[in-house]
């Protein structure tokens, strides 16, 4: 039992607790030597018992802490004290990804691509250096105030599967982000993350999971045969870009994923350009359905013995690591499966190609014409032109141009050029006009979320400048909040237009040292943080307690400026008064007596 104050290899001294998990204890610690907050993580008793799972442990640990990235928590140190093992790592004050999905239900298209873009490039520097999480979740990414993510929980992670953990929290929390693979039992790879980040993805976008179930195993049979639902049937207004993201993230086959995290980054960078609003739908090249059989079946049988209230078991009987003949018999059959499939695809491809070469113009009358261009024109002239060639128009449709008049016509579907039969349909689109929106009122908000928001998606190009408050009586704590801004709400712009967003000029200032009894450690501190160059002069007095600062060279309230130095100082103990008689008395006294002996 780890109590408050208690310190650890006599350094880490304990101040409270801020999580339990089904493998690990979180405590917020101070490193007594290094003079800063830690996280420090110690290792359940019942897991510690296990000397090969320690092993491991500490093995991943140590690897994981040579990672130095952004967004991933730093590790500090690995060790043991007295049958504790623990994990210091960087301390970070935030929430986790799943407590801010809690709190908001959904986050915003720009938002959710800004996590994932920090959380891919993270990812795929662990990868590079040979390190997979395993357990990625949002209950494992913490997010600070300012937007920046940090994936945690690296060392444990990588020793997870080597154990057989009952706690049911850790399991089902884990589990609904787990990839096919690795609830088949056949191990992980980086693809395994690339799995759970599209998992993620999915629950930024929709605010909530693709798969549910009463226990583990059943949601675990969802992850391995069930079709992820389609984010574009809940929300229309995702683009077809960010589905093909996630789609391709979480197939089920390995293969049809992304080959590395540092592909799905370069893809979520390039998601929202005006070249990928018409993206087609991402199809697999391999099949999905390659999970073994017995294997799912073995799961089926499980979960008709689970309950919600006993699922311990289920990491024992799942996630576990095939034998050798196992794997060889899986391999087989996948093998034999996978020329049967492509011998049938090759097969039907051939007869589609003979039937609409050969049979189906046997039997057309229709000839193929080319669909006229139609841009820039006038709807009515569009349609003559359409039914002078052959075609029916089928609907006239809207869409905002930044380069075609209102009214005019921007594209057909089918496109110009395209050959089509005689007499088929053609939908015309006209141009709205340049798109616009009405400006909103900002005040109060954040203004690195507000210009992220206004030039992702509306393509404004948003300045941020620091402004003298109105109210100089309101105290202004967050340097990011917004004050002001150019252009007043209900102002209609377009993309390219500019806005200036105005945020509070804290300038922060000298406080009275002295006046306040701040001791010299609390100036040393205050000018590590500013930058500034700390002096010290000692005077005794009685009149103020040792190491109480008496007086300093900047006066409270001017300007702080980086580099500058301040001179304090500071009282010390008076040096104790001799209360014996100096030596010197008695060689005057012997002068005085010889005196009269001068001639």
């Amino acid at each position: 039992m780890i109590t408050k104050g208690q310190k650890i290899n006599d350094r880490y001294e304990v101040i409270r607790s801020i999580g339990e998990g089904g493998m690990a204890n979180v405590y917020l610690g101070y490193d007594t030597i290094l003079d800063r907050n830690v996280a420090i993580k110690v290792l359940r008793g019942d897991l510690s018992n296990d000397e090969k799972f320690v092993r491991r442990f500490q093995r991943e640990a140590l690897s994981a802490s040579s990672l130095a990235h952004p967004n991933i928590v730093e590790m500090y140190d690995v060790g043991e004290d007295d049958g504790l093992y623990y994990i210091v790592m960087e301390y970070i004050e935030g929430k986790t990804l799943k407590q801010l999905l809690k709190k908001r239900g959904t986050l915003t298209l720009s938002e959710a691509i800004d996590i994932m873009s920090q959380l891919t490039d993270g990812m795929a520097h662990a990868h590079d250096s040979y390190i997979i999480h395993r357990d990625l979740k949002p209950q494992n990414i913490m997010i600070k105030d300012d937007g920046q993510i940090k994936i945690t929980d690296f060392g444990i992670a990588m020793a997870l599967n080597s154990t057989q953990l009952t706690q049911t929290n850790s399991v089902m929390g884990s589990v609904h982000y787990l990839p096919p693979e690795q609830a088949s039992g056949k191990g992980c790879t980086i693809k395994s993350d690339i799995y759970s980040m599209g998992i993620i993805f999915y629950e930024l976008l929709s605010g909530s999971l693709p798969f549910k179930g009463d226990n583990a195993v059943e949601i675990a049979l969802k992850h391995m045969r069930e079709p992820l639902p389609s984010l574009r049937e809940e929300n229309s207004a995702i683009p077809q870009s960010i589905e093909n993201i996630v789609k391709k993230a979480t197939a089920k086959n390995p293969k049809n994923r992304y080959d590395s995290a540092r592909s799905m980054h370069e893809d979520l960078l390039t998601a929202l350009d005006d070249s990928r609003m018409d993206e087609p739908v991402y199809q697999y090249k391999y099949p999905e359905n390659e999970i073994d059989s017995k294997r799912i079946k073995k799961l089926e049988e499980t979960a008709k013995l689970e309950t919600t209230d006993d699922i311990g078991d289920f990491t024992e009987k799942t996630i576990e690591q095939p034998d050798a003949t196992d794997i060889d018999d899986i391999q087989d059959k996948n093998s034999k499966k996978l020329i049967i499939i492509l011998a049938s695809i090759f097969g039907a491809s051939a007869l589609l190609l003979i039937i609409l070469f050969f049979i189906v113009p046997a039997f057309s009358n229709k000839k193929a014409v080319t669909v006229p261009a139609c841009e820039k024109l006038k709807v009515s002239e569009c349609e003559k032109r359409l039914k002078r060639s052959g075609f029916e128009v089928k609907d006239v449709k809207t869409v905002f141009s930044s380069k075609i008049k209102k009214n005019r016509v921007v594209k057909t579907s089918p496109a110009k050029g395209r050959s089509v039969k005689k007499g088929s349909k053609v939908t015309i689109y006209k141009s709205k006009g340049e798109e616009t929106i009405a400006l909103e009122d900002y005040k109060g908000k954040n203004s690195i979320e507000i210009k992220t928001r206004l030039e992702e998606k509306y393509g404004l190009v948003v300045n941020i400048e620091k402004k003298e408050p109105e109210d100089q009586t309101k105290e202004y704590k967050d340097e990011d909040e917004i004050i002001g801004q150019s252009k007043p709400k209900g102002t209609k712009v377009k993309k390219g237009d500019d806005l200036i967003l105005y945020t509070p000029n804290i300038v922060d200032k000298f406080p009275d040292m002295a006046g306040e009894g701040w001791s010299v450690d609390d100036a040393a501190t205050f000018c590590d943080k500013y930058e500034l160059v700390l002096e010290k002069v000692e005077q005794e007095t009685e009149a103020y307690s040792p190491g109480t600062i008496i007086s300093q060279s900047r006066t409270a309230g001017t300007t702080i400026i980086k580099g500058t130095t301040l001179r304090v100082t500071v009282a010390v103990k008076p040096k104790p008064k001799p209360t014996t008689i100096p030596t010197p008395e008695p060689q005057e006294t012997e002068e005085k007596e010889e005196e009269p002996a001068t001639p």
